[in-house]
């Protein structure tokens, strides 16, 4: 992967992380400005490496539906090209503005990923964007379980603390 595709992923996992924590930070006031920042930067690393995970879990996706890559195909990855509509995504939709606008370009961020994951492994436009959907559906409730437990271990260590 790149270096200027790692930086597009990070910008939109940022987008994506300040969109998720700027509202946490807003309910309580004294949080300090350093573990504001210490989250923002944890949830924009945790956000772009969904990111990257992305295209490679629709790959293999696409690969257990018996899909052989065509010859010569090299894996699905992100590339400039194909990572930036991603950032502006992440911009455009920042989750503050609504998660079905978000929803929605995610969507369209998707439907531009799977022409080029159908050519890549000879399945046809819609089971290509269904691998996609599934991929980013699969990403998206694990790190939304994973998010839950830690504020649910959070929260019990706080408690833990005040008795």
């Amino acid at each position: 992967m790149s270096p200027v595709v790692v930086v597009v992923l990070l910008l939109a996992g940022l987008s994506e992380a300040a969109g998720r924590i700027l509202p946490l930070l807003a309910r309580r006031p004294r949080v300090s400005r350093s573990v504001a920042i210490e989250l923002l930067l944890v949830g924009a690393v945790v956000e772009g490496v969904v990111f990257a995970l992305w295209p490679v879990s629709a790959w293999t996706l696409a690969e257990l539906m018996g899909s052989a890559p065509r010859s010569g195909a090299a894996a699905f990855v992100w590339t400039p090209g194909r990572a930036a509509p991603l950032l502006l995504a992440a911009i455009l939709a920042f989750p503050l503005l609504g998660p079905l606008l978000h929803l929605l370009l995610l969507t369209g961020v998707g439907a531009g990923l799977a022409g080029p994951l159908a050519a890549a492994t000879g399945l046809g436009w819609w089971a290509a964007a269904g691998c996609l959907a599934v991929a980013g559906a699969g990403l998206g409730a694990a790190v939304e379980a994973v998010r839950r437990l830690v504020v649910k271990i959070s929260a019990t260590g706080v408690r833990e603390v005040l008795t």
